[in-house]
């Protein structure tokens, strides 16, 4: 579903309720959310009032007896947006192979403060989150870059201190017609072995066929026994890919030039307190990039998501 539908087909709110109750249950057997009874009844106001639902259900559970909607319990819950400019906002952010910034949202979409599309690009993201990712099989490239700081031009005076750069480790899959070329990124403190290696361990695939790297010697530390006889390098002080083989790591970087680019095209400024959202924002639309469904996919994750406050946000 893409903007256009979005538009079309989730332009007011019983429309945009309708949707929510068929991704929440999809069986088509209402539960209330505090105590799973389904012998409930509906209630449909007559008046509107400000930041309520004109159709809530009511447990009829005695020991209950609740009020909810679709949206209790989930990202959606207690948004002071309506739901069609949530779904907008979904469609936008799911489409933007770069990202979309808070900015353009809160322009797009008529949202009266940049604090609240900043909040709600950030609630977005939370959905996006993959608690149970699958190991990384087939053949896997690894690598990491470093983002942020001062780049020294020339005849600039080099800063007595320079500010420091993060570090983004990154292992992708090759696309094969077993593999779907997933990509991961973790943001690490530094480039160690006692880092990297627990990370690449807990996604590597007992069955990965080859792994990839550059001939940095931490990759020859971090990747263990069970795997070492499928390592491969390459030097990129000497060459970008191995002659007469497919040893490289072309494709991992590529993941890199969409990420950084959207990065310093979209966002312009990102803070590192919040550096892995924006990561875990460039992985799952890469990884949804092929998947139909991935709109419908995206609010199931954000009704099942628990909410997230602005003072949770800020205050980490």
């Amino acid at each position: 579903m893409n903007l256009i539908d979005v538009s079309r087909e989730l332009a007011t709110d019983e429309q945009c309720l309708a949707f929510l109750e068929q991704q929440r249950w999809p069986d088509g057997i209402v539960r209330c959310p505090t105590c799973g009874n389904d012998q409930i009844s509906r209630i449909t106001r007559k008046t509107a009032s400000k930041n309520k639902r004109a159709q809530v259900y009511q447990c009829l559970e005695k020991t209950c007896k609740g009020q909810f909607s679709a949206t209790n319990g989930s990202i959606f819950h207690d948004s002071h947006l309506p739901l069609h400019k949530w779904f907008m906002a979904i469609a936008l952010v799911m489409d933007a192979k770069k990202g979309i910034s808070a900015k353009q949202l809160q322009q797009h979409l008529g949202i009266g403060s940049y604090k609240t599309a900043w909040y709600m690009a950030h609630r977005i993201r939370k959905a996006m989150v993959d608690s149970d990712p699958k190991p990384l099989t087939g053949v896997v490239e690894v690598d990491e870059t470093y983002i942020g700081g001062t780049a020294i031009r020339r005849f600039q005076k080099v800063p007595k201190v320079k500010p420091p750069k993060e570090i983004v480790l990154a292992m992708r899959e090759r696309n094969t017609k077993n593999t779907t070329g997933r990509v991961r990124y973790f943001h690490v403190p530094d480039a160690k072995r006692a880092t990297i290696q627990p990370i690449i361990e807990k996604h590597l695939a007992d069955n990965t066929r080859r792994i990839y790297t550059d001939a940095s010697v931490v990759y020859d530390f971090a990747i263990n026994e069970q795997h070492a006889a499928k390592h491969r390098t390459v030097n990129h002080s000497q060459q970008w890919v191995v002659p007469g083989s497919r040893i490289h790591t072309n494709t991992v970087e590529s993941s890199f030039s969409l990420l950084k680019r959207g990065l310093i095209g979209s966002f312009h400024r990102v803070s590192i307190k919040h550096l892995h959202r924006y990561l875990t924002e460039f992985e799952y639309r890469f990884n949804e990039r092929k998947a139909g469904d991935r709109f419908e996919k995206t609010v199931a994750a954000m009704l099942q998501a628990k909410p997230m406050q602005m003072k949770q946000l800020v205050g980490e």
